[in-house]
Formats: C-alpha cells, sequence, structure tokens
C-alpha cells in the first residue's frame, strides 16, 4: 500500500521522511535520546545512521503491508512531534497492534490520542480492520491514558512480561474492536 496522509484537524499525520522538503531523522534522534521514551519503548540507538535507517524502513514496511507508521505533525510547520503506528499488520486475519510516542514539546496537549484516534479511525474503515490492541507497561500511566481515551478495554495482563528500568513489569494488554466504535 501507498502511504496515506491523515488530517487529524489540529494534527497532520504523514509517513516519516528523509528528503530535500522534509526531514524526520532529528525527531527520530531525539526520541531515541529521550528517557521518558526510551524508558517506555524499545527505540534505535541515537545515532544519525541509525536515524536514517528507521526513516526509510518505515517507508518500505507500508509497501510490504507489515506496518503502517505516521509522523505526527505541526500541521503549519510539518515539523514532526511524535509517531503512530499500526504494527503487526494482519491483513488476512484484520488485526494490528497500535504504537505511539510523543516527544517533550507536544506532550499533555493531546495530541497522541488525537493521532491515535484518526489512525484507528483509518484501521477500521480505510483497512477494514476488526481489531486493534494497545499494549503498554504497568506504571505508564500516560500510555493508561491514551488507551482509555480512544475507547480500549483491558483484556489481560501479562505477568513480568517486560523490561523497564532494570527491572520487570506487567504488560496492560487492551483492545478495540470495530464494533466497539
Amino acid at each position: 500500500m501507498d502511504p496515506v496522509e491523515i488530517n487529524a484537524g489540529a494534527w497532520y499525520l504523514r509517513v516519516p521522511r528523509a528528503d530535500d522538503r522534509m526531514d524526520d531523522r532529528h525527531a527520530v534522534l531525539a526520541s531515541c535520546s529521550d528517557p521518558e521514551i526510551t524508558r517506555w519503548r524499545h527505540r534505535p540507538p541515537p545515532d544519525p545512521a541509525e536515524a536514517d535507517a528507521y526513516v526509510r524502513r518505515r517507508l518500505r514496511d507500508w509497501a510490504r503491508d507489515e506496518r503502517y507508521t505516521w509522523a505526527v505533525c505541526e500541521p503549519t510547520t510539518g515539523e514532526m512531534l511524535g509517531e503512530v503506528s499500526l504494527d503487526r499488520v494482519d491483513l488476512p486475519m484484520a488485526q494490528a497492534e497500535a504504537a505511539c510516542w510523543a516527544l517533550p514539546a507536544a506532550r499533555r496537549r493531546g495530541m497522541t490520542t488525537t493521532a491515535l484516534g484518526a489512525v484507528l479511525r483509518f484501521g477500521f474503515a480505510g483497512l477494514g480492520l476488526h481489531r486493534v490492541t494497545y499494549m503498554w507497561a504497568a506504571g505508564n500511566t500516560a500510555s493508561g491514558r491514551v488507551a482509555e481515551k480512544c475507547g480500549f478495554r483491558t483484556e489481560g495482563r501479562m505477568r513480568d512480561a517486560w523490561v523497564v528500568d532494570g527491572e520487570r513489569h506487567d504488560v496492560i494488554v487492551t483492545g478495540l474492536l470495530a464494533t466497539d466504535r
């Protein structure tokens, strides 16, 4: 599939880019160095070559229908402030897993919830998904708020599933069905 752009009102969603018009590699690098993001999410090393490879992989993922990733941008400047993705896409089974992160300047502004809500609408209506899961480590209250505001329902808990700050944490598993909306 070719990348799809989404107008989410106060935010503009597009594929991450590194070309002569837009360069998101600096935002990717910032996400790889941000203590809050790296605490809860696996990020590549904060290296310019890794950021370049990351952006290029995201475009290939679209072509392979494996992952759909959007840079969440300020609409007037195009500056990337976060990312929302549908990972582990399985179109025959009509399911995917949502993930997101936000740089410090974009936190507590409703950006992630708005962007994820727009991506969920696209996933259900545009891709024909039936189920989207969203998981986060116990203790990550920001991710818990995003899940709640987007309507995800708690389905379970995976005990000691992720390592955060050198300690094992439970993972909260939530899901949203097309019929829930």
